[in-house]
């Protein structure tokens, strides 16, 4: 049976009413799991960057959950000072929303990394075993070819030794830029040294075009086929290890030698 226009336009619209309904409603009740989710990604990132959880585990919500709690201290730092704040609660705070807030965060000084806003303070994780501290996990941001990556550095507590590196959020090209989530490039950065000669406001790790030298304190190899992303891995990591992200903090968490 023939329909007419009216029919089947009302008929469409009705359509894309009920299916907005339900993806609506359906966003709004997973919402929560969502977040909890992306906080239990986070964890397992930063649990793994520390050395406490392998790639790839299998452990439980409660299990990363329970080591994360037991081995993990969350610090808020203002980065212009390198202080930490102890009045902002770490277990709420938002550092994205706060980067994207006038009043929160400020522009940031023309850069490689292609970040255009720093936060006036960030949140920092330690690792730390029984009184120990172990080492600092910092997060880190910036442009590739395709997307934004979001991820987090692991330095030694010499503040100069890198313990790890690890991305949790990016839209890079699989088998490509996308291998900045391979196993084995990430495990290159492991005992590299970031800065050089006590040179602590620059930064001398860099991902280099090819094969790095054999034993070359600084150097990881290239992406194949990804020398934009691998660069801007180098930018962005500099960045936040330089004067204009942690510079501060880690000089203060050095003993304020410079």
């Amino acid at each position: 049976m023939q329909r007419s226009t009216s029919y089947i336009i009302l008929f469409a619209a009705a359509v894309c009413l009920v299916c907005a309904v339900f993806v609506s409603g359906s966003a709004v009740a997973l919402k929560d799991k969502q977040e909890a989710n992306k906080v239990l990604d986070r964890q397992k990132k930063v649990l793994t960057v520390a050395g406490l959880l392998d790639e790839g585990s299998a452990a439980t919500p409660a299990e990363i959950g329970d080591l994360f709690k037991a081995n993990i201290k969350s610090r808020i730092v203002d980065l212009a000072s390198g202080a930490y704040d102890d009045e902002t609660d770490a277990s709420t705070y938002d550092q994205l929303k706060a980067t994207k807030d006038p009043e929160t965060s400020q522009n940031a000084p023309k850069n490689k990394a292609g970040i255009p806003r720093v936060p006036n303070k960030a949140l920092v994780y330690q690792y730390v075993s029984g009184e120990q501290l172990k080492s600092y996990i910092l997060p880190i941001e910036g442009k590739g070819l395709w997307s934004t990556l979001y991820g987090f550095i692991a330095l030694d507590r010499d503040c100069n030794t890198i313990k790890g590196i690890t991305f949790y959020q990016h839209g890079e090209t699989p088998g490509l830029g996308g291998e900045v989530d391979n196993p084995r490039w990430k495990g290159l950065w492991s005992g590299k040294f970031a800065f050089a000669n006590g040179q602590w406001d620059a930064p001398a790790i860099e991902v280099i075009k090819g094969i790095a030298e054999p034993g070359h304190p600084h150097q990881i190899d290239g992406l194949s086929g990804a020398t934009i992303t691998g660069r801007g891995v180098s930018y962005l990591v500099k960045f936040w290890l330089g004067k204009e992200g942690f510079g501060a903090y880690l000089n203060k968490m050095r003993g304020g030698k410079s």
